[in-house]
């Protein structure tokens, strides 16, 4: 950058219901896995920064949880107060919603939303629509109900259409400095990152009923030259819950580990040696202690 161009520097916020592909937009975004995905509500709990750094541009994009309508204990109100407080914080919202769906959980997020700043539609799965003149109408409908500064079609899963939306949100960036070094990806530390990448693992290899009662703590985490060696414990809110996640043999809890130290190794660039437990806490989601100690509060 020469020293007459502009340096602009911002906060973008993702909101949505649950599911919309949320995580999966801003992990395509940033070409990196920071943020955990399942097809399973309740994935992200927690506000996760992404950074994509350009030449004039640095995009500091925060994930926020799916707004909870359902299962409404001290976790999940929580979790709501992230993604209002977010949207308090930040310059521009894309409001991101799937392809041809629209419903009162959306209705209830897009309430949500401020007016005194730009919110830019995202309208992701636009690849699953064989018919894609299908989208026509829907945009119109969504049109109707508020104004926005732009409306994308994306696929975040393929990729699809974010440079589109980059040159959406670039309008709406202020001028600033840095508020990362240029070669941040997010704000979050390789501890916090570790429980997130084994509870994702655990929501993708258990049934529906477990998740919402399931949390990971790190109970160790070392950094031995470029080894790293963490102790993790997956609580379980039922004893018939352990029983579940350990399964036949311990087979389950193997895979669900194998598969969280690959995906760390990736991420950390460094061999790691993960030793789990399951340990049972009754409650936890309504302890605003375990809550505070989980880092929920």
């Amino acid at each position: 950058m020469t020293e007459s161009q502009v340096f602009h520097s911002g906060f973008i916020a993702i909101v949505g219901r649950p599911n919309v592909g949320k995580s999966t937009l801003l992990n395509h975004l940033i070409g990196q896995k920071i943020s955990i995905t399942s097809r399973k509500a309740q994935t992200t709990r927690h506000r996760i920064t992404g950074i994509l750094t350009e030449a004039d541009t640095q995009f500091v994009f925060v994930d926020t949880p799916g707004f909870q309508t359902q299962h409404t204990n001290a976790l999940n109100r929580g979790m709501n107060r992230v993604v209002t407080n977010s949207l308090r914080e930040v310059n521009v919202v894309l409001f991101v919603l799937e392809a041809r769906q629209f419903d009162e959980r959306d209705q209830q997020v897009m309430g949500l939303l401020p007016q005194d700043r730009p919110v830019i539609l995202v309208i992701n799965k636009a690849d699953l629509l064989a018919d894609k003149s299908e989208l026509l109408p829907f945009i119109e409908k969504i049109s109707a109900l508020r104004h926005f500064a732009a409306i994308v079609p994306v696929s975040a899963r393929q990729g699809k259409q974010l440079d589109t939306l980059l040159e959406a949100i670039r309008p709406y960036i202020p001028e600033g400095e840095h508020l990362y070094a240029e070669d941040e990806i997010t704000d979050r530390n390789e501890r916090f990152l570790a429980a997130e990448l084994l509870r994702e693992k655990v929501f993708r290899f258990t049934g529906e009923e477990l998740p919402y009662s399931v949390s990971v703590v790190i109970e160790q985490f070392k950094l031995e030259g470029k080894l790293r060696r963490i102790h993790a414990a997956i609580l379980v809110d039922k004893e018939a819950h352990k029983a579940m996640l350990i399964g036949s043999k311990g087979e389950k809890l193997k895979e669900i580990a194998t598969q969280a130290r690959l995906d760390m190794e990736k991420l950390f660039d460094g061999k790691v040696f993960l030793e789990v437990f399951v340990k049972v806490r009754s409650g936890w989601a309504d302890s605003a202690h375990m809550l505070k100690t989980l880092g929920y509060e």
